[in-house]
């Protein structure tokens, strides 16, 4: 883990992730570099590596990183870039653009933690990018905020015209409830379905690092979906058809 991490969780190890996904019955699985690793990808490469049909990966590199390293990486089965824009600066969004111009041609997505509400200009920024940029954990705003923000109306335009992608987890990031009331959430999650139901991915978000509030039960969160989703026909595109298309399963 890199010295100046924000935070040092429990192990969370391959077993128990495999345990998780059993239990609640994914075949597949996205495995996505957490922030205490730095731009060391090789605990998140390693295990997707060892079920080459169950598992993708999404990293996290810097402007260094050369095409020859993204090949390889490819190889082991990554398909995005993480991006941690909470607290970026103008340099770091320069650096991104650097970075979506050499995953470009790999096919790879941005998948950006960042507070949609704060962002400045969202629509712009993410609509010029060379590439596809999923939004993680809804946009990670206060739901207190409300569908009308500015920032999350510019991330159901970006969805609803194909150029963005959301995933929905963290429910229990963004909500002004305990633990397992969550449904202050459930109107931003089905307006994101509405907005372009053929852009959403679902996210466990296992196993909840560095979060302020009571451990969730992951069954109450994947229970959710029923209700902000509740066609079968719908999330069986945000759980199956929508992801082996992002991911390329």
């Amino acid at each position: 883990m890199v010295p100046d991490r924000l935070y040092t969780p429990p192990e969370a190890s391959l077993g128990a992730y495999e345990h998780l996904l059993d239990t609640l019955g994914f075949q597949r699985a996205v495995i996505v570099q957490p922030s205490i690793y730095g731009t060391d990808n090789r605990a998140t490469l390693g295990a997707a590596a060892t079920d080459p049909e169950r598992y993708r990966a999404v990293v996290v590199v810097d402007v260094s990183v050369t095409d020859a390293q993204l090949q390889q990486m490819h190889e082991q089965g990554a398909r995005g870039v993480r991006a941690n824009l909470l607290f970026s600066g103008d340099k770091a969004m320069a650096e991104l653009r650097s970075i979506a111009d050499k995953i470009a041609p790999l096919g790879w997505h941005l998948q950006a933690l960042l507070d949609i509400s704060t962002f400045p200009d969202p629509y712009t920024y993410f609509s010029n990018l060379p590439v596809q940029t999923v939004f993680d954990h809804m946009g990670h705003f206060p739901v207190a905020k409300g569908t009308g923000t500015e920032g999350f109306q510019a991330l159901l335009a970006l969805m609803h015209e194909g150029k963005a992608w959301t995933k929905l987890s963290g429910a229990y990031r963004i909500t002004g409830k305990a633990a397992p009331q969550y449904d202050d959430v459930t109107p931003i999650a089905r307006a994101l379905i509405a907005a372009n139901p053929d852009q959403v991915v679902y996210g466990t978000d296992w196993p909840h690092p560095h979060i302020p509030v009571a451990m969730p039960n992951d069954g109450d969160l994947l229970d959710a979906l029923i209700d902000w989703a509740p066609d079968a026909a719908t999330r069986r595109a945000i759980l199956t058809d929508n992801p082996a298309r992002l991911y390329g399963f």
